[in-house]
């Protein structure tokens, strides 16, 4: 089956039951016996959940993977993988990356004597350069949170496996309509299905797909033993979302491309960051490793940071808010928001000012964003 009907139909057989054709809401805490160590695959709904069991089965199918798991959010996910390492273990990942992993590196696993060093997003050789004795994963985002910036997977994975090391890659900006890592070498895939798995605003969770087994079981073990699970209402949510995944991306897709056009020939506009524009240093990456461009567009804007703030309560039809991938389009400080968790030296060394905005676009229609976001600038 192709990717669209995959998404609609794996994992969401009718209800054996009754018939149903959406997945049921099993909305238990226990499952009951026949005897001793009998049962019907279920036995706590914590360890297993027939609605999750339909997610998990079918992220893993869009990710071309063998096992999938659900979590309670993005970052429980991240803690989830985190879980495969031990104290005195180095990651090495990608200096461009979300705030709310940088906390949990940083300000979490640090606790356990976990260190990671990181290195320029795009710079493949940086890598290995990083790499120590002591170094478990190499952690990626591609395209990059929120300078857009695109990492060689397949290079890294060679790395990775030449040195035994573990390559993660976080799909959440790409989705796997336009991205599968694990067919380009990725031990591990995840995301945050808060964004454009669910689409809609309305869930938080997070997933995680391998094509290795012993690292699945290891992952199965400790979603079971730590508890971090989605419940199934907010499974459910999901799963109605994934199925309009493919005709969403290629909308988010058609409206960022004409945004980032737009963007790039404003008088008040520094710097657009979208794989999709021939100007982007990784576009010819793009197009060898995506089946698209996605729907993020960030840009430097020309002013100071209270000229931002004055732009950002211009806007009518973006709304100023955190998160992304929703079908209504946003806009987003990082600085403030998102990344506000990585200190001001740091970020602004990687390029991440105060005068960056991040745009989540979504699918309304193209003329009323150009006219919010002329209007916005104006």
């Amino acid at each position: 089956m192709k990717f669209a009907t995959r998404a609609i139909h794996v994992g969401q057989e009718s209800d054996p039951t009754t018939g149903a054709i959406m997945t049921p809401i099993y909305q238990t805490s226990t499952y009951a016996q026949t005897g001793m160590g009998e049962h019907k695959g279920y036995e706590y709904a914590r360890t297993g959940n027939p609605t999750r069991t339909a997610l998990e089965t079918c992220i893993a199918s869009l990710e071309n993977g063998k096992y999938g798991l659900a979590f309670a959010s993005g970052l429980a996910t991240e803690h989830a993988v985190l879980s495969l390492l031990s104290s005195g273990d180095h990651i090495v990942s990608c200096d461009d990356l979300y705030g709310g992993t940088y906390r949990l590196f940083e300000q979490i696993m640090g606790r356990y004597k976990v260190e990671t060093s990181y290195v320029s997003a795009a710079s493949v050789a940086s890598y290995e350069k990083a790499i120590r004795p002591n170094t478990k994963l190499i952690w990626l985002e591609t395209p990059t949170n929120p300078l857009l910036s695109l990492v060689d997977i397949r290079a890294l994975a060679r790395i990775a496996h030449r040195h035994n090391l573990l390559l993660v890659v976080d799909n959440t900006f790409a989705s796997p309509y336009f991205q599968q890592p694990l067919d380009l070498g990725a031990d591990i895939v995840l995301h945050s299905t808060t964004k454009y798995i669910n689409g809609h605003s309305d869930v938080i969770g997070g997933a995680v797909v391998t094509n290795n087994k012993t690292v699945y079981e290891s992952l199965q073990f400790f979603q079971n033993a730590a508890g971090g699970v989605p419940g199934p209402h907010d499974v459910w949510l999901t799963l109605r979302g994934i199925k309009t995944l493919a005709v969403r991306m290629r909308q988010h897709q058609e409206n960022a491309i004409s945004v980032a056009r737009f963007l790039s020939e404003h008088a008040r506009v520094e710097k657009v960051y979208y794989p999709g524009l021939p100007s982007h240093p990784d576009h010819e990456l793009a197009k060898r490793q995506m089946n698209g461009f996605g729907g993020m567009v960030s840009f430097q804007f020309k002013g100071t940071l209270a000229d931002v703030d004055k732009v950002v309560r211009r806007f009518k039809v973006f709304t100023f808010a955190e998160s992304l991938g929703g079908v209504e389009s946003l806009v987003c400080h990082p600085a403030s928001m998102t990344h506000g968790s990585i200190p001001k030296e740091i970020r602004e060394a990687r390029g991440l000012t105060d005068t960056l905005l991040r745009l989540s676009v979504g699918i309304e229609d193209i003329d009323d964003l150009l006219q919010d976001l002329e209007h916005a600038l104006s």
